[in-house]
């Protein structure tokens, strides 16, 4: 039996679960909400055209983002030295999943300048407790390519061993992404098909990040509107 799933049924989110907001204490959660709706067994995230930046003037490359994220704290994932708590946040805690199975089922719409992103982040309740296993990670650019694998950050215990390899599928469709989380490995897996394994992992319990980027210093349609669809999110016991 699973020990997490949500299917997004419903018209509204679950809020014990998600924190409808990116990263909100390097901004505000005013300026880091959300574009998005609940409808049709999907999280629909998008990025209107009029969607502020992120970060104005602070983060660099300019990007906007519409993002959910299971967890929250007030000094989690910096993205630059030195960086200032602007809002702090209460901690939170909805799903924060230490080994299993995570799977996620998604189809997005995305533009040569867009991305969309599935990562396990370390809840950084100390700061090298601060790992991430990407589930997936897409380009526009490249929609064929789908990212996965191990981003260490602040943890001496792991290294970088990201890999991007061309799929050839087609993520205007509906694909399962999967990533079967062992101590000392990660197998990552797209439609139940094994494609790659990486020797090492976070050994603590991490939260969920659901996020769609834009980032308007690319090259692409400045009216195009991203989306990110997500059918179901679900954690299976190994």
């Amino acid at each position: 039996m699973e020990r997490f799933l949500d299917h997004f049924d419903g018209t509204s989110l679950d809020t014990g679960v998600w924190l409808p907001h990116y990263l909100p204490q390097w901004s505000s959660r005013a300026e880091s909400a959300a574009t998005y709706e609940v409808a049709g067994s999907e999280l629909r995230l998008t990025i209107p055209v009029k969607q502020p930046l992120w970060c104005a003037g602070d983060h660099e490359p300019p990007l906007r983002v519409s993002g959910v994220q299971s967890g929250v704290s007030s000094h989690q994932q910096p993205f630059r030295e030195g960086l200032a708590v602007k809002e702090a946040q209460p901690t939170h805690r909805g799903w924060t999943p230490e080994y299993g199975r995570v799977e996620v089922r998604a189809r997005m719409e995305l533009s040569p300048r867009s991305m969309a992103s599935v990562w396990l982040a370390g809840i950084e309740d100390v700061p090298e407790r601060s790992g991430e296993i990407c589930l997936f990670e897409v380009f526009g650019e490249a929609p064929d390519a789908v990212g996965m694998g191990i981003k260490p950050f602040r943890d001496p215990a792991l290294t970088w061993d990201f890999e991007a390899p061309r799929l050839g599928v087609d993520v205007r469709e509906p694909h399962v992404y999967a990533a079967e989380w062992r101590p000392g490995r990660v197998d990552f897996l797209v439609d139940g098909e094994p494609i790659r394994a990486v020797e090492q992992a976070p050994a603590y319990p991490v939260q969920a990040m659901v996020a769609l980027f834009d980032f308007p210093e690319k090259d692409g349609p400045a009216d195009h509107v991203p989306a990110f669809c997500v059918d179901y999110v679900r954690e299976d016991p190994l």
